[in-house]
Order: C-alpha cells, then structure tokens, then sequence
C-alpha cells in the first residue's frame, strides 16, 4: 500500500461476486465521501457500457476489451479525483476469463495489476440476488467469493470483507477508506 499520494489519487477496489452490492455501495460511498468535502469519483463497472449496444457474449476478445475499457474509465476519472471508487476491476474479468474459458489469456494478464489500487473492498454475497442481463450464477456466487478471496490471497492482498445490510457495509467501507485517508 502506498503511503504518500501526491498527485495520484487514492485507487479504492470494490469487487466481488456478481450480485453483491458493488455498484449500490460504489455510488453510496462517492455521495458520502463528498458530503465529507472529499473529491471522490465512482467509476462505473464498464461491462455495463460494453454491452449496452450488443448482445452479451462473453469470448477472451470481449473479456480483454472490458478490461482495457476500464482501465481507461479509471485513467479518465482519475483527473481531479482525490478517491477513485472502482466499481470491479480486470480481477473481475481474470477471474470471469477462467470461469468462462478456463483461462486468462496473456493479453488479459498483462492488464491485471491488482496492486495498483491502495485499498480493496470485497462484496460478499449475503443480500439477495437480482437479476440482471449480465449475471449468470445465482446460485454459484459463494464459490465466485471463494475464488475471489483465493486471488487476493494468492496476490497478497487483505481485502476489507463488507457484509450485511446496505448502511452497514457503508459504514464499514467508509471508515477503511477514511483510516487510509489519514494514514
């Protein structure tokens, strides 16, 4: 974990199986960090914008594409942003790669740099699943956890678990984000 800022902003990870409140806590935490005075910018999951105008096939070719793509969101947010809030990151498509396909390819790890965010926040699954045209695993996501956990694990990563209700998990990622803040 970086220690001095500078001009880069804090990188916050929010990942997690699909279903798992990511993108409700990613625009909650903006809104809150904001009314604290923080400059702090939510970036949207990318698939969502990838998808939008075609049919959702998953191949390696869309799954690299999703990956630079949000990259590239998080590059553009990063400009006068003081708290980069990353709505999944490429460990969501590395890990997706190896679902779907049995493997990332190399182009895939090649845009996988998980240590380039200063905190990770992983969703867990124990709120109810909704569906959506992009989820595939209602009933698979404690084992999507599992793989999840393994990968931060085997990346050296301690991730802040968020479980329970809506306001909890809030408070909870609030006060990581805010501890960093004033580390």
């Amino acid at each position: 974990m970086r220690q001095q800022y500078g001009d880069k902003p804090i990188r916050v990870a929010i990942v997690g199986p699909e279903s798992s409140g990511k993108s409700t806590l990613a625009e909650d935490l903006a809104r809150r960090l904001r009314g604290l005075g923080w400059a702090a910018t939510w970036v949207e999951e990318y698939s969502r914008a990838y998808y939008a105008d075609k049919p959702y096939v998953s191949t390696p070719a869309d799954i690299e594409a999703i990956a630079a793509g949000q990259l590239a969101a998080e590059d553009a947010a990063a400009a006068g942003s003081r708290i980069l809030l990353c709505d999944t990151t490429v460990l969501t498509c590395k890990i997706w790669a190896e679902v779907a396909h049995g493997a990332a390819s190399a182009a895939l790890l090649a845009l996988y740099r998980p240590h380039d965010y200063d905190l990770t926040l992983l969703a867990c699954p124990d709120i109810p699943w909704q569906p959506d045209p992009l989820r595939s695993h209602p009933t698979q996501r404690d084992w999507l956890l599992a793989l999840h956990r393994q990968e931060l694990a085997r990346q050296g990563i301690q991730a802040v678990e968020l479980r329970g209700e809506r306001e909890p998990r809030l408070e909870r990622a609030l006060r990581s984000v805010l501890a960093l803040l004033a580390a």
